[in-house]
């Protein structure tokens, strides 16, 4: 409860300050482009990094953006791994990492969105084939967390199917609220350090962080 109340403290703040310096000018703008339109998105990052993939859908109002987004059969292992998981020689396989967003439009282009998130875990040892009888713990982590979108459309200015084509450059912190583990930690026995172990639950951000990066590829249908 402790970390959802500052997570919900922090992204508020942080649109309070970011809407009073674009207020001004666009306070007198009723309409952007692109409104009351749809938007499919592919994110880059997860085949070229993690294995995996990632879709996106977006609906922009005039003020307003609402998405839902799919991460799908992620995959971290040898050097996407960091911290005690890497020392321990484990591997992560994420089923899905999957939830929502609503945003506000500050700009035609740019807006900010509250994303909560639900990302499920499979935990192995790096290298080896991962099914259930070589899964060693399987939980969920739960985020709520703040992502800021920018969308750049190469072709805006032409008159054919080529406008619709989209880039979105998205930089988000999803912070954890929550897990399935007990205390959000499990111990097991590791075959390699012929020990007990602990381990966290993740941070679902690059390099264990809650931070994360991506560029994604897609088209906005129906023009301006």
């Amino acid at each position: 409860m402790k970390y959802l109340i500052q997570s919900i403290l922090s992204i508020t703040s942080f649109v309070c300050i970011v809407n009073t310096s674009f207020g001004q000018e666009n306070k007198e703008r009723n309409d952007f482009a692109y409104s009351n339109r749809f938007s499919v998105l592919a994110g880059l990052i997860q085949p070229m990094v993690l294995d995996g993939g990632n879709i996106e859908v977006t609906y922009f109002s005039k003020r307003m953006s609402f998405d839902y987004s799919h991460g799908f059969l992620l995959n971290m292992s040898g050097g996407t791994m960091v911290g005690d998981a890497k020392d321990q020689q484990l591997a992560y396989h994420l089923p899905f990492s999957t939830g929502f967003g609503i945003g506000y439009r500050l700009t035609s282009s740019f807006d900010i969105r509250i994303e909560p998130k639900w990302h499920k875990w499979e935990v192995y040892y790096d290298g080896e084939p991962q099914n259930e009888n070589t899964m060693i713990k399987s939980y969920s982590t739960y985020t709520l967390g703040l992502g800021a979108y920018y969308r750049y459309m190469p072709f805006s200015k032409k008159d054919n199917w080529l406008q619709g084509i989209t880039t979105s450059t998205s930089v988000r912190w999803w912070p954890n609220i929550g897990s399935s583990l007990e205390n959000n930690e499990f111990t097991y026995h590791n075959k390699f350090t012929n020990q007990d172990e602990t381990l966290k639950a993740s941070n679902i951000g690059i390099a264990g962080t809650q931070f994360l990066f991506n560029i994604s590829l897609g088209y906005t249908f129906g023009g301006k």
